[in-house]
């Protein structure tokens, strides 16, 4: 997943199962490969109210309002391809199985309901909330319950839960991306990336003209994750932050936790406008080896999906610029 950024002409986008979603200036567009080889698209207004539209140009506050609506308008588009695929395997297991119970047909979907497109982006949120409440609480619970004795000053301590947090989270990444469905995932995430840098190397996006490039790129959301980490160990080191127990210790962290996301985001922000400088390049690499784990390698026809779901995107946008 890319995180938004400012510029019309910087784009963001996500993979879905069988699919990739990118983000416009006017417009979020999916497109997912059917069974029957057909790619069918899903396009939603890219709406922001005012006050979200400000608050997203305020640094440390433009990282958390858009990181939040990054998952809410992204878990419509995980939904409506989780949908497709679902009625895809349904069908087929009917044709398999045809003297077996009474499939119930699925519905037949060109978009969602109001009510459904609320439901999911709520769940949507409450899912990255809690995730990130988690992935919080438990690394410094951890360390506080095995290693509490083991460092005088509580920097220790802190590189001590953010190596936690770095192997917990490298093992989770492990684990899931040996699943068949997580590992194309993961290759439409490629997909995605080798997109993006293509446009912005100014090429025809064709798919053999997209496969030369990365499937790493230094504004994906993996690398966010890893300078959360980062920046969290040096903002709870300050010395004005200070623990007596681990219930304090954690409640501290949850405090901070919008504080961490917006600088971590400001910082991939950083990273991403020095990466063609010689050295300070490298300070993007922790989130591009992350991406080792969490992309791989698509195949042409999934490229192709994602070329088609840029250009959608591309073409609504300038319908949309032309109209006004």
């Amino acid at each position: 997943m890319h995180l938004p950024q400012d510029s019309r002409n910087i784009y963001g986008g996500q993979a879905v199962i069988e699919g990739v979603m990118f983000a416009g200036k006017h417009v979020n567009v999916t497109a997912v490969r059917r069974k029957n080889e057909e790619i069918v698209f899903y396009e939603v207004p890219r709406a922001s109210q005012k006050w979200v539209q400000y608050l997203k140009k305020v640094p440390l506050l433009r990282g958390v309002v858009g990181i939040v609506e990054s998952s809410a308008k992204g878990s419509q588009h995980l939904n409506f391809s989780m949908e497709a695929y679902a009625e895809d395997e349904a069908e087929e297991e009917s044709k398999n199985n045809p003297t077996a119970a009474v499939v119930k047909e699925t519905e037949k979907k060109s978009g969602f309901s109001l009510g459904m497109v609320i439901s999911v982006a709520v769940a949507g949120v409450l899912s990255f909330i809690f995730g990130k409440l988690i992935f919080t609480a438990v690394p410094a619970a951890l360390e506080e319950l095995l290693f509490s004795g083991l460092f005088e000053n509580k920097v220790g301590h802190n590189l001590l839960e953010g190596l936690i947090k770095i192997i917990l989270l490298l093992a989770y990444l492990y684990f899931i991306s040996l699943t068949p469905l997580i590992k194309r995932l993961f290759q439409y995430h490629g997909a995605e990336h080798k997109v993006i840098s293509a446009y912005e190397a100014g090429e025809e996006l064709t798919v053999s003209n997209v496969q030369k490039y990365s499937r790493l790129h230094y504004r994906c959301g993996s690398s966010f994750i890893v300078f959360t980490v980062i920046v969290g160990v040096f903002v709870y080191s300050l010395p004005f932050f200070v623990w007596e127990s681990i219930w304090e210790r954690i409640y501290i962290r949850i405090l901070l936790l919008p504080l961490v996301l917006g600088l971590s985001y400001e910082v991939l922000r950083l990273t991403n406008a020095v990466r063609e400088l010689p050295i300070l390049r490298f300070l993007g690499y922790p989130g591009l080896w992350l991406q080792l784990l969490t992309t791989k390698e698509p195949k042409d026809e999934q490229v192709e999906v994602s070329i088609a779901s840029f250009n959608r995107m591309r073409e609504l946008d300038a319908q949309i610029t032309a109209s006004k």
